[in-house]
């Protein structure tokens, strides 16, 4: 048996989950039924804030599978439930030198981003929480499919409305065959916990509308950035060149036939730098974020140098350090399989 069918007793819940510690009251005022110790242990390995609706999915995922919450979603929808998901399962006890800035990170994912979801490992699909800064809150739930490439598609602002938007896709797929019952029975449990806790099932909340006002440029992973940007419009300045005209330039550098070539196609590169080092000068620290990001994103190894020129200064400018450090860290082990540091 998974364990999976019948929902234990909500007081059954709460009485096991008291016994291993004090519940932690969430931001929210909602009660997070997680010892306050193991919520600060998460928030302090992985350097991150973590949102209530975190602990909540947990929660909902234990009353799915008791003995395995991890494995919850994966009969029916093929998900898994992994990063900071495995410290609350204690897989992290038995590693012997994890990483944590590294754990289930995948080739395209840009610092910003969290993997919490994995789901089919031929495209290398997951989902993760995306912050603007290190120290705040998640803004979003992010999409992407490594094996395809870096576009991070935008999932509701918590994990019950990205998990539903997935069943609701997999849903629609599924009409007609064998398969739709269970997906019906979780698709209300998900509405019923969603409704009960006050979440947004809206993959566009309130909240993201709100960011987007405030994204100054959407990047070539298309979730955008976003930058102190004060009333005399000081904090970004755009890129001399396009989305479309970077990616030439780009792919001129990739697949040039000799390293002279390559020093060629390298020279608009250098002189965007030189509008970078201009702009850091001047407080416009966003040009060098779009840029070094957008050098990251299209992942080739012969632009690494100039991503660590670029992107941890940005970071730091930013005063969003933490990201410079997992960005380093990534780039130093980057690599097109996902990288599971518990697991080596």
């Amino acid at each position: 048996m998974s364990g999976r069918g019948k929902r234990r007793p909500k007081s059954t819940l709460q009485d096991a989950d008291t016994a291993n510690g004090q519940l932690k009251k969430s931001r929210s005022g909602t009660e997070c039924q997680v010892p306050a110790e193991l919520r600060q242990e998460v928030e302090s390995l992985y350097q991150l804030p973590m949102p209530d609706d975190f602990f909540h999915f947990w929660n909902f995922c234990k009353r799915l599978h008791v003995q395995n919450p991890c494995d919850a979603l994966r009969e029916t929808l093929g998900l898994q439930l992994v990063g900071p998901f495995d410290i609350m399962a204690g897989k992290h006890q038995s590693a012997k030198s994890p990483n944590y800035f590294l754990h289930w990170r995948h080739f395209y994912d840009p610092p910003e981003l969290q993997t919490v979801l994995i789901g089919s490992s031929d495209t290398q699909h997951h989902m993760g929480y995306y912050r603007d800064t290190p120290d705040t809150l998640p803004v979003f739930i992010g999409e992407n499919e490594a094996q395809k490439s870096c576009s991070i598609t935008q999932m509701g602002d918590n994990l019950f409305a990205a998990v539903l938007l997935f069943l609701l896709k997999k849903r629609k797929e599924a009409r007609g065959r064998q398969g739709a019952g269970p997906l019906q029975v979780l698709e209300a449990e998900l509405r019923s916990s969603a409704e009960t806790l006050g979440y947004s099932l809206e993959q566009k909340s309130k909240a993201m509308k709100q960011r987007d006002r405030k994204v100054v440029t959407k990047t070539f992973h298309g979730a955008g950035i976003v930058v102190p940007v004060d009333r005399n419009d000081v904090g970004y300045r755009e890129l001399p060149e396009t989305d479309a005209g970077l990616k030439r330039i780009c792919k001129a550098i990739t697949d040039a036939k000799n390293d002279e070539d390559r020093m060629k196609a390298f020279a608009p590169i250098q002189e965007m730098i030189t509008f970078v080092q201009f702009a850091n000068d001047e407080c416009d620290y966003g040009m060098g974020y779009e840029l070094g990001l957008d050098l990251f994103c299209y992942g080739s190894h012969y632009l690494y140098k100039v991503v660590k020129q670029l992107l941890p200064l940005a970071y730091s400018l930013l005063k969003r350090d933490l990201f410079g450090q997992i960005l380093e860290a990534h780039l130093s082990n980057r690599s097109r399989d996902p990288l599971d540091q518990l697991c080596s």
